[in-house]
């Protein structure tokens, strides 16, 4: 049976309207995205069928053009469109670190370092630049490395802070395996860093690193 001859309230866009994007399964948001089935399945069964495929909402939604493209009712254009709304989701959560203070907003930090980093397969280690007050002025992904690791020189970040006339920064970078607990390397780097910028007056705030899970913040533990 096709959506539009539903009760309404189990139509996945009335459903949305009436009680919020929340309210939605996986399945019932894909669809909406997907606006349309194919020939003798409605867009929630493919949806079900896609999730099925992929695993999980995560894993199609990182999947690169060619897997992505390999699945029925899938191709260029939703891929497309799928990273136009990713890259929105980002954009959007950028904007709210720049009106409030990072320190502030501790969950708006880890929600957008999670969007920028955890669906990368190779290590990369970034920087939030922050100025006086604590709120971003921008975000540089630095270096890109392997699958498990990447080279990092003090002296790159230091130049990179004093061109944005940073006051503090915050460090990030993801482990591609997912787990989020920092090894010895990690924690050494954070110190020279820290050393390095200080000598400019740059703080650093804090180093997340970046899992599966929430990202760790290593000033947390008690480790900067």
């Amino acid at each position: 049976m096709s959506i539009k001859h539903w009760p309404a309230q189990e139509r996945p866009r009335e459903k949305l309207l009436e009680r919020g994007a929340q309210a939605l399964t996986d399945a019932e948001l894909l669809a909406i995205f997907l606006r349309t089935g194919v020939a003798g399945r409605s867009a929630v069964d493919l949806a079900r069928q896609l999730l099925g495929e992929f695993g999980s909402l995560r894993a199609l939604l990182e999947a690169d053009l060619a897997s992505f493209s390999a699945h029925l009712g899938l191709g260029p254009a939703k891929y497309s469109q799928l990273q136009a709304v990713l890259e929105m989701g980002r954009r959007h959560l950028a904007e709210g670190l720049r009106r409030d203070s990072a320190l502030e907003s501790p969950q708006q930090v880890r929600d957008y370092l999670k969007a920028r980093l955890r669906h990368e397969p190779h290590e990369i280690f970034g920087c939030l630049f922050l100025d006086t007050r604590h709120r971003v002025l921008a975000f540089e992904a630095l270096f890109h490395g392997t699958i498990d690791g990447a080279s990092v020189y003090p002296r790159q970040v230091v130049k990179r802070a004093l061109t944005h006339n940073a006051a503090a920064v915050i460090l990030t970078h993801n482990h591609p395996s997912g787990v989020a607990e920092p090894s010895q390397a990690d924690r050494l780097l954070t110190g020279r860093l820290k050393d390095a910028l200080a000598l400019v007056d740059v703080r650093v705030l804090d180093h997340f690193i970046v899992g599966d899970g929430e990202p760790l913040s290593m000033a947390e533990y008690g480790w900067l």
